[in-house]
C-alpha cells in the first residue's frame, strides 16, 4: 500500500498541520507578552488545541499497536512500525512542550512572580531533563498495552475455540439423532409395505373362494346350497383365524 493511500499518512498529515498551526499560535502567544488580555485569549486556544492534538496522537499510536500484532497483514515491517511510533512520540513531545509552556505563562501571569524569559529558561530545563524519561516511559507503557492486548486477545480465542468445541458436540449429537430417527422411519415404512402386501393376497384369495362359492351354489340344491354355506362359514372362520390371529 502506498503511502497516498495508507491511512495512517493521511492522518500524520492532518495531525502535523495541527501541530504546525498550534506552534504558529504559540510563537504569537509568546510575543504577547505584554498584553495580558490578548494571551489569556490565545492561552486557552492553545490549550484547547493541544488536548485535541494529544487525543488524535493517542489514537494514532492505538491504530499502531493494533498493525504491530500482525503487521504482514497491513503490508508493513518493524522498520515501518518503528518509525511510526518514533513521529508519535515526537509528535506528543512537541506538543507537550506547547502545553507545558503555556501553562506555565499563565500561571505566572495569575501569579505575577516569574518572568516570561525566567518561565522559559525553567521550561527548557523541565524538556531537558523529562524529555529521556518521557520517552523510555512511553515505550514502556506501549509494550505493556501491547501485552495486555495480546493476552486479552489469546484469552478471547480460547473462550471462542471452547465454544465452537461444544457447538460442534451438539451438532453431532443432534446428527445421531436425526440418523436413528431416519432408520426408525425405514423400518415403520417396509413394515407397512409387508403388511399392505399380505392384505392385497388375503383380498385376492377371498375374492377367488367368493367366485367359486357363487359357481357352486348355482349348481347345488337348497340341500346343498345350506350345507356349502356353513361349509363355507366354516373355511371362513378358519381362514380369518389363519390369516389375522397367527
Amino acid at each position: 500500500m502506498s503511502s497516498a493511500q495508507d491511512p495512517f499518512y493521511i492522518v500524520k498529515e492532518e495531525i502535523q498541520d495541527s501541530i504546525d498551526k498550534l506552534l504558529s499560535t504559540f510563537q504569537q502567544w509568546e510575543r504577547l507578552s505584554s498584553n495580558a488580555g490578548e494571551q489569556a485569549s490565545l492561552t486557552k486556544e492553545l490549550l484547547a488545541n493541544s488536548e485535541s492534538i494529544e487525543w488524535q496522537v493517542d489514537e494514532l499510536d492505538k491504530a499502531i499497536s493494533v498493525a504491530a500484532r500482525d503487521p504482514s497483514l497491513y503490508g508493513i515491517d518493524q522498520v515501518e512500525l518503528e518509525s511510526r511510533r518514533r513521529w508519535t512520540s515526537s509528535a506528543r513531545t512537541q506538543v507537550g512542550d506547547v502545553k507545558r509552556s503555556v501553562v506555565a505563562g499563565r500561571e505566572a501571569i495569575e501569579g505575577g512572580a516569574t518572568s516570561l524569559h525566567g518561565m522559559r529558561r525553567e521550561l527548557m530545563r523541565l524538556q531537558n531533563s523529562q524529555h529521556t524519561a518521557g520517552s523510555n516511559q512511553y515505550i514502556d507503557d506501549n509494550d505493556n498495552f501491547i501485552q495486555s492486548e495480546s493476552d486479552r486477545q489469546l484469552l478471547l480465542i480460547k473462550q471462542q475455540d471452547e465454544e465452537l468445541d461444544e457447538l460442534s458436540a451438539s451438532v453431532e449429537r443432534i446428527g445421531g439423532v436425526g440418523l436413528t430417527i431416519h432408520e426408525e422411519l425405514l423400518a415403520q415404512e417396509k413394515i407397512i409395505d409387508d403388511l399392505g402386501n399380505e392384505m392385497d393376497s388375503t383380498t385376492n384369495r377371498l375374492d377367488f373362494v367368493q367366485k367359486k362359492v357363487a359357481m357352486v351354489m348355482k349348481k347345488a340344491s337348497a340341500k346343498g346350497q345350506l350345507m356349502m354355506i356353513l361349509f363355507l362359514i366354516i373355511l371362513f372362520i378358519i381362514l380369518f383365524v389363519l390369516v389375522f390371529l397367527t
